[in-house]
Order: structure tokens, then C-alpha cells, then sequence
């Protein structure tokens, strides 16, 4: 954001095309970062900060891209052919309009408010570390997003498909840039290259439109030679691309190599959802113990045999993600919380290493981990499968038991264990008191875990667990020798 404002100057000192592309790029690097930074923190600071740059980027962009058609006109054009004179008439009286619009619009940027929510946002988005799981797991996402774009693009010759891998390619370059500045030191290059390659392909394509308007009343022979060189161009740009995205040793696997994959793709997955709840829970302290109490009741009921549904391994891990994220409702709709936290995860992507049917009962778990119970008539609930609405109301029957235990003053899981009875789950809870207080709370957090499994759930205060100290030995008293006695 910084270097957005020394670029500005440099615009309205002297709007030469070098200055208006660099103050563009400052610009979409700080629109880039937002945009990734939303998936995991939905600040309004993000959107206003995209807010106060968007009228000066789309203008500059307008510029920037008639620059680009007057170099390439020039280059692919003879100095005695009337389509020449014609297009960069056309676009030198088009520039000069643009750069004064351009100009205007640079004069009226809000720099106070820009620096304003500099402050702001250089806060904000510590949430992701750099070069952390977090960062990988969000480049991951563009990354696949953009490879997807790739194998469209291959399949077709149409500029529309390979415009829009132009711009995945853009996006993941500016993540990895962004996040993943280790990366960057050894991808930037190639990044860069195959982002130039695209991008003069879209804008031979744009030059292919423009001599096709302007040539029309030209001669077969003039619009074929037209369409030749910029053929020519374009199909050396895309044959370099393919070159290096192609075979076994290609850019696109050199990248996938260097990102998340098996168990550390899950671990990414979890930072993600760790980012998104330190960006939204303002006692993390408290959230952190109804985690770890949650995940130390699940395990328990897990090693007890509680139901069969606890030996499906992917349930464990849409526990430990409720149990991140479950108090984010409160700062996205102090109204509606838990309505607003499963709307933001149903609008999220669905990080890399997590499957749909997993995301989707993570935002039932966490819809329903307090306040009214989950029931068949509600619409989202009701789409559920008997063995998904099982499943969530177990998870966010665990969490409800982990918050009521806190808030009887349990704030450790340490100690805390389950056995099974012949009719009972018996739960011991070091430093329980048994207060009424607290077996009124008990009740009403244990009721959605006990009517689920339909077993009786007993809590029962256990002793804290003792840590024995060995002291130090004291030196034996030797007794006195004989000599020593005459």
C-alpha cells in the first residue's frame, strides 16, 4: 500500500506509460492480497481498501491497455499501410483522453483514508504468516484453480479460455508473491514469464478485434496479412507456453511440488480455519479451552465405544475444525451468530484436503453448537442424510457439553476421562463442583449429546491429577569411627 502512494506521485508528476503500469501493478498487488485475505478474514477493512482503489485501477487500466495496442500496432504494422495510420490515430486520440481522465481520477484518490486502512489492515493480516501452512494451504487453492484453467485452455483454441487462465495464473503469481515470499525467490521468474506470455496473447487477441473493425473495407490481401502476423505472434507465445507446461518436468508439477501434499495438505487445511479464527473471535483464550475440552470429550467417547459413528476417521477431523472455529458467529452478526458462521463457511472455498460432505457438516456443527437444537424441519438440516444428522448432532452435542463444563469453571482437559458402564457413559472431571448451578448447566449442555446416543451420561467430579516431586536425598550421617570416638 505504501508503494501504491510513491507510484501515485510518480502518475501525477509524469503519467508515461512506465508509471502508469507500475502504479497498476502496486495497485492489483494490494487488490490481490485482499482477495485472498477475505476467504479467511471478512473485515470490511479488506473490501473498503479495494473500495478506495478500484475507480483509479479500472482507469488505469483503460490506459494501460490502449499503451499496449498502440506498441503492438506499431510493431505489426508498415508505415505506408492505411490500417496503421487508421488504428493509431484512433488510439493516440483515445490515449490522450484516457490519460486525462486518468490524471483526474489520481488528483481525487482518498490518501488519507488509504493510510487509514493501511494501519488497519498491516494488523489484520498477520492472521496468515507468511510462508506459514495457512499461506500454502490459501496458494493451494489458486493454484488448482488456475491448473483447471489450464486444462480448459489446452482443450480449445478460443481466446475467452485462455484470457481466463491469463488471470488464474495472475492470481496464484500474486499469492505466492504475497504469502510465500521463499517460494517467490525461486518460482518469481517463471511466474512472471508465463504471466507475459498470456498476457501478450490477450492482447494480440484484443488487436485481432480492433484491425478486424478497422480493415473491414479493406482487401482480402491486406486483412490475410494482418491476420498472419498476428497469428504468427500469438502462436509463438502459446507454443512457448505449452513448452513449459508440458512432460514430466513441467512448471505446472514444479509448483505442485513445492505445496502442500498428504498429511501435510490436512494440516494445512487446519491453519486456514486457525487464521479464520483468530481474525474472528475476540476471547481466544476461552476458545481455546472449548477446543481442547471438545477434542479431549470426542476422543474420550471415541476410545469408549460411545457409537459406531466414532470409527469414521474423517469425523475426527470435522471435530477438531468445529472446535477452531465454532465461536466465530459472534463479530460476522451479533444477532444471528451461529446462522452467520454457517453462512460464511457455506460461502467459503473449501480449502485443499477437505472434502465437500466434510465442509458441509462442519457448518452444521457449528450452526448448531448452541442455542436451539438442530431438527428435521430445519431446511439445512433436513437435506442431511439420517447418518449426517447423527453426526452433527454428536459434534455439536460434544462441543455443547465442552462449553458448559467451562463455564462451570473446568478449564483444563487434563484428567478428563470416559468410561462405559453397562447402562451409562461415566464421565470424570477433575475439579468439578458439584454446585445446583452447575448440574443445571451440565444438564441442559449434555441433553443433545445424551438424546443422540441415546445412553445416559453421567459427570462425575474426579481428583486433580497429583504430581509427585521427588525431593533431593538428604547425605547419609555416617556414624563416628572408633578413632575418632577416643
Amino acid at each position: 500500500m505504501e508503494r501504491a502512494l510513491k507510484e501515485l506521485d510518480h502518475v501525477r508528476t509524469s503519467p508515461d506509460a512506465d508509471a502508469v503500469h507500475d502504479l497498476r501493478v502496486a495497485l492489483r498487488r494490494c487488490r490481490s492480497v485482499a482477495a485472498v485475505m477475505e476467504e479467511v478474514d471478512p473485515d470490511r477493512s479488506w473490501r473498503e481498501m479495494r473500495k478506495v482503489g478500484r475507480k483509479l485501477f479500472r482507469q488505469l487500466g483503460e490506459l494501460r491497455d490502449t499503451q499496449i495496442l498502440e506498441d503492438w500496432t506499431k510493431k505489426l504494422g508498415t508505415e505506408q499501410e492505411a490500417v496503421r495510420h487508421r488504428l493509431l490515430s484512433g488510439l493516440e486520440k483515445k490515449e490522450a483522453e484516457l490519460r486525462q481522465a486518468a490524471l483526474k481520477v489520481a488528483g481525487k484518490f482518498d490518501q488519507r483514508a488509504w493510510r487509514k486502512l493501511e494501519q488497519t489492515l498491516s494488523r489484520r493480516v498477520r492472521v496468515v504468516p507468511l510462508d506459514g501452512l495457512a499461506a500454502e494451504c490459501l496458494a493451494l487453492q489458486r493454484y488448482e484453480a488456475a491448473k483447471e484453467l489450464h486444462a480448459q485452455a489446452l482443450r480449445t483454441d478460443k481466446p475467452e479460455h485462455w484470457h481466463m487462465l491469463r488471470i488464474g495464473v495472475k492470481r496464484f503469481r500474486y499469492t505466492v508473491e504475497s504469502l510465500l515470499p521463499e517460494r517467490y525467490e525461486a518460482w518469481g521468474d517463471n511466474l512472471k514469464h508465463v504471466q507475459d506470455l498470456l498476457g501478450d496473447v490477450h492482447d494480440l487477441d484484443v488487436l485481432s478485434e480492433k484491425v478486424a473493425q478497422e480493415a473491414s473495407s479493406e482487401s482480402e490481401e491486406v486483412r490475410a496479412a494482418w491476420a498472419e502476423r498476428i497469428h504468427c505472434e500469438r502462436h509463438g507465445r502459446l507454443d512457448a507456453y505449452r513448452q513449459l507446461t508440458h512432460g514430466n518436468s513441467n512448471l505446472w508439477q514444479e509448483w505442485r511440488a513445492g505445496l502442500p501434499q498428504g498429511s501435510r495438505l490436512e494440516a494445512a487445511a487446519m491453519a486456514r480455519i486457525r487464521s479464520t479464527a483468530r481474525a474472528l473471535i475476540g476471547n481466544a483464550v476461552r476458545a481455546a479451552q472449548v477446543a481442547r475440552l471438545a477434542t479431549r470429550l470426542y476422543d474420550g467417547l471415541r476410545r469408549a465405544h460411545a457409537a459406531p459413528l466414532f470409527a469414521e476417521k474423517h469425523l475426527r477431523k470435522v471435530m477438531r475444525a468445529a472446535a477452531q472455529i465454532h465461536g466465530i458467529g459472534r463479530r460476522l452478526n451479533p444477532h444471528a451468530p451461529q446462522k452467520a458462521a454457517r453462512n460464511f463457511l457455506r460461502d467459503m472455498a473449501v480449502p485443499p484436503g477437505c472434502e465437500e460432505e466434510e465442509w458441509e457438516l462442519l457448518g452444521s456443527v457449528v450452526r448448531y453448537h448452541r442455542g436451539v437444537a438442530p431438527k428435521v424441519k430445519h431446511k439445512s438440516f433436513g437435506r442431511l442424510t439420517p447418518g449426517q444428522q447423527k453426526a452433527v448432532c454428536v459434534l455439536a452435542g460434544v462441543l455443547r457439553l465442552a462449553r458448559a463444563l467451562r463455564k462451570c469453571g473446568v478449564v483444563s482437559a487434563s484428567g478428563l476421562r470416559i468410561e462405559k458402564s453397562v447402562d451409562a457413559l461415566i464421565l470424570y472431571v477433575p475439579g468439578l463442583e458439584e454446585t445446583e448451578q452447575t448440574v443445571t448447566r451440565l444438564a441442559a449442555g449434555k441433553y443433545l449429546l445424551e438424546s443422540t446416543l441415546e445412553e445416559p451420561l453421567i459427570l462425575k467430579a474426579a481428583p486433580g491429577v497429583l504430581k509427585v516431586v521427588e525431593l533431593p536425598k538428604k547425605e547419609e550421617v555416617r556414624p563416628p569411627s572408633a578413632a575418632a570416638s577416643d
